[in-house]
């Protein structure tokens, strides 16, 4: 891993990406009062090359982002073309961009595993008997019918803005 100092020049120290980890496993939210919020953003791209910005459920498990989404949603449709995408999301005391591919998975055991933590959290998803998706008693209007396809990001870079004195900004390579 590459480790770029963006707020050197400010005397800002690195940001340490084992910290950043440990908050991201952990599921570490904002403060209460913090400014920043636990919405969680994915950004894919359109046919013309222009951005589609959207808030996901995603979560982070086994060092990497997952999300879902009905085969008929934009973001659905832009991954499948173009796999290149980033998640935005804001933990303890920093802000975090990753960018990677979104990979679909269909491994019936990842489905499982990523289906439980999914449950875990709240929202009861589980494996869909027909094939290599997810289903669920409700989804967001916008995701269609179910089942939903399942997506893992792998970081191919981050961005950390620290919030914590003394700051810092970090670009990170994977």
């Amino acid at each position: 891993m590459e480790r770029i100092n963006l707020g050197e020049a400010d005397g800002l120290p690195p940001v340490d990406w084992a910290e950043v980890v440990e908050k991201l496993d952990a599921g570490s939210m904002p403060l209460p009062d913090a400014a920043n919020a636990r919405t969680t953003w994915l950004s894919t791209v359109n046919d013309d090359g222009s951005p589609h910005v959207t808030a996901v459920g995603a979560l982070w498990m086994d060092g990497a982002f997952w999300f879902q989404t009905g085969a008929g949603t934009r973001k659905g449709h832009n991954v499948a073309r173009d796999p290149r995408c980033s998640v935005a999301v804001s933990v303890r005391d920093a802000d975090v961009v990753i960018e990677g591919d979104a990979m679909r998975v269909t491994e019936p055991g990842a489905l499982a595993r990523i289906a439980k933590a999914w449950a875990d959290n709240g929202w009861p998803a589980e494996p869909d008997e027909s094939g290599p998706g997810i289903t669920a008693p409700f989804n967001a209007p916008s995701q269609g019918p179910p089942p939903w396809n399942v997506y893992r990001i792998e970081p191919r870079s981050a961005i950390v803005v620290s919030a914590t004195e003394p700051g810092g900004l970090t670009r990170f390579l994977f």
